[in-house]
């Protein structure tokens, strides 16, 4: 069975042979380790990296404009992005709307030309998805992550859009509508090029709680997720969401839209609360802890940790995958012991 064919088993419930299992290594643990230990590492776990083949070292590293130490980048929508590690995405600290008045001349970029983070190739992009296609691979595509309401806060600066919203500002909606027609230029041109999946991903939660109310949630953001996702549907694509943070007052605004696929984190939101809500409704993209027991803890607890949530939340008959983010800051030996759990656990059911 291909990857493509057991990743849509999966999805669909109708019994994969494993679970799909993702290990992203984050580009500033290539300065944060010694880069032949963890190539190391890659070339020991072929389940978890199939196509690896070994480069040269040392690496050349080359990070996307708002990865990059002291470099500030303006982005397509004129936000400012600042990073103070090499590999790890900046934070916004110009907001091209912080004041109204610059609404009268604010003009959005062209999806034809730029994500709205970068440029774009869209006869290269043709090209990859139909090689892509005609090989027989899963092919995913995706908005930027933050595409609606952190490209808001981006815009406009996270307390002033709090305040827009608290206040009915006319001009907010006359924003969102400018940020969501231009998703959908980009929503529809990968429709068009025929994707097994298209991902919505932005983050909605904090430590606790959300970032915004949920009627807010409810008021602003859910119409334009409702209307991005339809044409993706349409044309019978998955829908795969991901936001980090708790979602317990937001999760069952999220699913309603038409969502196969859900990406949260597993401590924060807590197991036992991800089972309940979601477990053999909707496809669960757990995202592994990388806060508590991946860095503070041992080998052991991780393989413990990690058999508890697929127990939990897997079966024979699929909605399972889980994905992991590897930072700077855990320890090699925690990020084997990661490695090792996934490949031993994505066979659980088998």
């Amino acid at each position: 069975m291909t990857f493509r064919e057991n990743y849509l088993r999966m999805a669909r419930f109708e019994r994969p042979d494993y679970i799909p299992m993702s290990y992203c290594i984050n580009g500033a643990c290539w300065n944060a380790y010694p880069q032949e230990q963890l190539l190391d590492l890659m070339e020991a776990h072929p389940f978890l990296f199939p196509n690896f083949k070994r480069p040269e070292t040392p690496m050349k590293l080359d990070f996307h404009p708002v990865a990059r130490k002291d470099a500030p980048y303006r982005d397509d929508w004129g936000c400012v992005w600042e990073t103070t590690q090499d590999g790890i995405t900046g934070t916004v600290t110009g907001h091209p709307l912080a004041d109204w008045e610059n609404f009268k001349t604010y003009l959005p970029p062209d999806p034809e030309k730029v994500m709205g983070i970068g440029p774009i190739d869209w006869a290269q992009e043709a090209k990859s998805i139909a090689a892509a296609r005609e090989r027989g691979d899963f092919v995913g595509r995706g908005l930027r992550h933050g595409h609606t309401f952190l490209q808001l806060c981006d815009i406009r600066g996270y307390e002033n859009l709090l305040f827009d919203m608290a206040d009915e500002e006319p001009r907010l909606w006359e924003l969102i509508d400018m940020v969501e027609q231009f998703n959908m230029g980009l929503i529809t041109r990968y429709c068009a090029l025929g994707v097994d999946m298209m991902g919505y991903a932005e983050d909605l939660g904090m430590q606790k709680g959300p970032m915004l109310s949920p009627d807010q949630f409810e008021k602003y953001i859910l119409p334009s997720y409702r209307r991005l996702i339809k044409p993706a549907r349409d044309s019978g694509a998955l829908i795969h969401m991901h936001s980090d943070g708790d979602l317990h007052q937001l999760l069952d605004g999220i699913l309603s839209v038409g969502v196969d696929i859900i990406n949260l984190q597993d401590l924060v939101n807590g197991i036992d609360w991800i089972k309940e809500k979601v477990a053999g409704k909707h496809c669960i993209e757990l995202d592994i802890d990388r806060q508590s027991v991946t860095v503070n803890g041992t080998p052991k607890d991780i393989d413990r940790l990690i058999r508890s949530e697929v127990e939990a939340l897997g079966s024979k008959q699929g909605g399972l995958c889980m994905i992991y983010g590897l930072y700077p800051g855990t320890p090699i030996e925690n990020a084997a012991a990661v490695m090792d759990a996934m490949e031993k656990y994505a066979f659980y059911f088998s």
